[in-house]
Parts: C-alpha cells; structure tokens; sequence
C-alpha cells in the first residue's frame, strides 16, 4: 500500500480529482457535502445494516439508503464518489495502542524487518557509522522467536552485548523489544545507564545476566527505564523549538500511519499531562490528524486526585481529543517473561513480574471513581487478570451507586477459566487485540505449555460466549497497526506458520468488524458519536478495495483502504481510490 503525504486538513477536491462527479440534477433544499454511491455500505447498525449509498452534510451522515434515495442528496455543488461496488464501513476505531510511541517509532530503526541477530548487529553498525560520537543510536521491534536462527551465546534466547558493542564502540545503543516489554542496551548504554555486573534488579525488572553473573544487554520490564533515563538525559539541552518540532512530526507520522490503514479514531494506551496539554494544544488548532482518545498514565494518585478535574475533555460537535480514563499496568507481556501468571512459566522456574501494585493500582480505582473516570488496566497473564478483577470488584462493592462504569482490562490474554464469567457479572470489557493471537501463538505453547495454552490462552469464543464485550486494536506499535490484519487474525486464526491457533476461539466476521468499530466506541462512551453509519453520527468512514464480509477467507490481508474519511474529509486516498 503507498503511503501518501497529508496535510491536515487536506481537501476532497485535491484528493478526488479524476473520481468525483458534479451532480446537476435539482434536489432539496439542503444538498449533501458529499455522497458516496454505488457500492454496498455496511452499516453496523442493526436499524439497516446494509445499503448502496451515503450522503455526508458537514461533518456528520444525513442519510443512508439505497442509490436512488440518496441521489435526492446530490445537489449541483456535491462531490460524488462513484464507489464501483467497494465496500463501506465505518471508520476503524484502533482499541488500543500507543500514539506517541507510533509517531517516534517512524524516526528512529526499524528493527521488525530483522530476521536474525546479525541483522540488527549489522543495522546498529551502519547507523553508527553515520552519527557523530556520543549520539545515542535506538531502534524498536526486534523479537528473538522471529529469528531464524538463536545466536550463540544466548540467555533466554537472546544474545549478549558483545557483538552490539563491538558494532557501537562511541555511540550508546538502545534497541526496544516489539513488545515493548524489554530492551537490550550496548556496553556503553549500560555504562552511561551506570549498570554494572553488581547493579541490584529494580523492583518489577530484571537486568538479565549470564552465569557469570555479568549483565548480557538485555532489560526486562521496569530495568528499561535505567536506559530511558540515560537517554532522555542525553537531551536535556536540546532547544524547546527542537522539542515542539519533533512532537508535532511524531503526531504527522502516527497521524498518517493510522489513516493510510483506516483508522479515523485512536484510543490512545497512556500518557502524561505534560503530553496531554501538547495534544490539547494541538486539537485547539484543529491539527489531528485523526481521534484521540487518550488515557491518563504515568502519574501518581495524589497528582490525578488533584488535577483529573482539569484534564476531564469529553468530545461534543467535530472534536478530535477525548480524556477520561487512567491507565495502569499490573504485569508486563509473556514474550519477555513478563507476564504474571498462577503457576510458573516452563521454560523458566518463576511465575513472571509485578510492575505495579495491587495496593497501588486500588489506589487509582479509588480515584478514578471519585472523578468520574475509566480505569483500563493492562493485564496479561491470568493471574494479573484475576487481582485486577479483584480490585475492580472492590471498588465497585464500595461505591454500589456508581453505574455506566465501563472499565476494562487491557490485552486479557490468558484467562483462568473461572474468571471468565466473572467480566460478564462485574460488566468489564476485554480490550484485546486479536493479531496478538496469531503473532504469539508459535511459540506460546513454549511459555505455558500445550494443555494451558489451550485452556487459558486468547479465549475470545468463552468471553463472547459469556456476554462480555471484545474491544479490537493491534497494540501498535507492537505489531502493524492494520486494523485489516487484526479482523483476518479475529476470523481465522491462522499463524504465520499456516496453522491456526485454537479454531473453536474464532469470531465471525460480524463480531470483528463490531469489536473494531461500534465496541470500541462503546468502550470510550462514544456510541453516539461514532462506531456505526447512521445518520446524525459523525462522517468516519472507511471505503475498502474488497468487500471482507464476503470474500474467502485467505483473501482478506490484500484488501486495501481506497478512501478514510474523517469527519466528512477525505484525509487519505490509496491506489483504489
């Protein structure tokens, strides 16, 4: 798929030269902006779950019928997308993921093309040999079970710093995990970290070391931050117009990722204050690229309790930031070993990591009822999953006419079976993100083992079954934030490999395209904003190459995005539009 420069806003008429018709015909009085016809429209609402076309007035749907009653909309100013049978739906609302962290990934290496150890080593090394001394080098998205080959030596799979430091000798080296949840540093990242062989383990981390009892590179968890620190030291005196300048790029950059995959919406896994106000500032000038909906994170209790009164935004109108939730993580992810689990990992004789308290995390609940917040905790494994339903349900227990909560637990992985049921009774939605399945699913059986994978591992059939809602999203960028890729993951399954993982666990294809528009909607108190093509609702809309309600199955992950459509601008056509 190309990838288009934007410029926010960019007009229809730019866009759609070549593919628009002015319509002549006399109509009513108050003619469509724009109308999109001939094609079949998904609607997401039961009311008419299907049509042949739409008329945009504004930013919001006027209507949703067939050709003929929509033509009554075309007025001698309208533009009309003549759609040739492509399929509409609504605009895809990302679930979960971490905007910032998008928009930085695109300008720093790209290390999730990388088929081997050898290949970073490499990428490091030419990187480094273009910077100036000192410079710090950083790169995201390697993952060990994605090599080809283990290198030799290896902890855990994952090789010592020598050969990176060897690559990097002047130029400090910090290359995150895809996960998110580890990173390996070079010998002088660590120097300047001030990580040495007797450096204690921070508390919910892990500094991995060899037998000698040396540290490899490798930082689990929380003992990532160790280098984060370094490197945000790095910058201290850098010039606030140097700052401003590459924040509003990081926002350009996911802005454009997320509306070339056709994502109109984007529920944004935690940030800052200080980040917020920038996003604020931004919304104010009407320069997002796409929805926010951003969850409050990395701040103490007794700073939410004192400022979440002024960070509360809820959206009215075309606003394109939304705040109202808080964000906590109780474990980290399986891959890095992260993942809290009720009985050991098999491959390695513990039962994973706490990041953050249970004591501490109770504390935000607290607060966030008091103000009229979501809570959205990230929990992975099954034990994280059940004291994060632990402490939901005490909070709820002591605040019974506190109604309409809608938290949620993020990613809930792996789920003890008898904690599946309890979403259901205390009404928490499953933000999960269906590609995670298909991209963890080969080696997953070597961190739980066959029979507790099976049982506890994406058991997307049993949550629905039980009435629980499924929130869809790609993590991004943890994986490719393709909403296409996560809906063929939902429906099929199938791994990289060509074996499926779990089949009875499928969704229909009703059931994803739902998770992926109209739940997450619900999931951020915007149902009747967004979420569905219905008139009166905001004009997010999506125009696909291929209709994927239909096609066969191994067909899906060549569908491409033709148009995205946010707020009745077209802010991305692709090569079928």
């Amino acid at each position: 798929m190309s990838k288009l420069s934007l410029v926010v806003p960019l007009t229809r008429s730019a866009l759609l030269a070549g593919v628009l018709i002015a319509a002549c015909e006399p109509g009513p009085a108050e003619y469509a902006d724009l109308v999109l016809t001939g094609g079949k429209v998904v609607t997401v609402d039961d009311a008419l779950p299907e049509a042949e076309a739409l008329a945009v007035t504004g930013y919001t749907i006027t209507a949703v019928g067939t050709n003929e009653e929509i033509a009554g909309h075309v007025g001698p100013s309208t533009e009309v997308v003549e759609l040739d049978g492509r399929l509409v739906i609504p605009g895809f609302i990302e679930g979960h993921g971490h905007y910032m962290s998008l928009g930085r990934s695109k300008m720093i290496l790209d290390l999730t093309t990388a088929t081997s150890w050898d290949d970073i080593v490499q990428m490091v090394g030419e990187a480094s040999s273009r910077a100036a001394p000192g410079e710090w080098v950083t790169g995201r998205g390697w993952h060990q079970e994605k090599w080809t080959s283990t290198p030799e030596p290896n902890v855990d799979g994952v090789p010592l710093h020598t050969e990176l430091s060897a690559a990097s000798p002047e130029n400090p080296v910090s290359l995150g995990h895809a996960s998110g949840h580890a990173s390996f540093a070079n010998a002088l990242a660590m120097q300047l970290a001030g990580i040495d062989d007797n450096t204690p383990d921070p508390m919910g981390g892990t500094i991995v070391r060899d037998a000698s009892g040396a540290a490899t590179g490798l930082m689990r968890e929380t003992a990532q931050l160790l280098v984060s620190e370094a490197v945000a030291r790095s910058g201290e005196g850098r010039s606030s117009e140097d700052v401003d300048a590459e924040f509003v790029r990081a926002v350009e950059l996911a802005g454009a990722e997320a509306l070339a995959y056709g994502v109109t919406s984007f529920q944004d896994a935690g940030t800052d204050f200080g980040t917020i106000d920038r996003l604020r500032a931004l919304a104010a000038e009407r320069a997002l690229p796409v929805r926010l909906y951003v969850m409050v994170r990395r701040e103490s209790n007794e700073v939410m309790d004192a400022k979440l009164p002024d960070y509360r935004i809820i959206p009215e109108g075309n606003d394109f930031l939304a705040v109202r939730s808080i964000k906590r993580q109780i474990d980290g992810a399986l891959g890095s070993h992260g993942a809290w689990l009720l009985e050991n990992y098999i491959d390695i004789d513990n039962p994973g990591l706490v990041l953050e308290t249970v004591e501490d995390i109770t504390g935000t609940a607290e607060v966030a009822i008091r103000h009229g917040y979501q809570v959205n905790t990230h929990a992975i494994g099954d034990r994280a999953n059940r004291e994060v339903l632990d402490i939901y349900e005490k909070v709820f227990a002591a605040n019974p006419d506190r109604t309409d909560l809608r938290w949620r637990i993020e990613h809930a992985q792996h789920l003890n079976p008898a904690d599946v049921g309890r979403f259901a009774e205390l009404d928490i939605i499953a933000s999960m993100q269906g590609v995670h399945a298909t991209s963890d699913g080969p080696w997953l059986a070597d961190r739980l083992g066959r029979e507790r994978m099976i049982q506890t591992s994406y058991v997307w059939r049993d949550i629905l079954d039980a009435g629980v809602m499924i929130a869809n999203g790609t993590d991004v960028p943890v994986e490719h934030i393709s909403p296409i890729a996560s809906f063929y993951s939902s429906v099929s399954r199938r791994m990289n490999n060509g074996e499926v993982l779990s089949g009875e666990h499928r969704m229909t294809r009703e059931e994803a395209l739902e998770s992926y528009t109209i739940n997450n909607a619900y999931a951020a108190f915007e149902e009747h904003l967004k979420g569905s093509l219905t008139p009166g609702k905001l004009a997010d809309i999506v125009v696909l190459s291929q209709d994927i309600m239909t096609i066969p199955e191994e067909e899906i992950p060549a569908t491409e995005v033709a148009y995205t459509i946010v707020g009745g601008e077209v802010r991305y056509s692709g090569p079928e539009g």
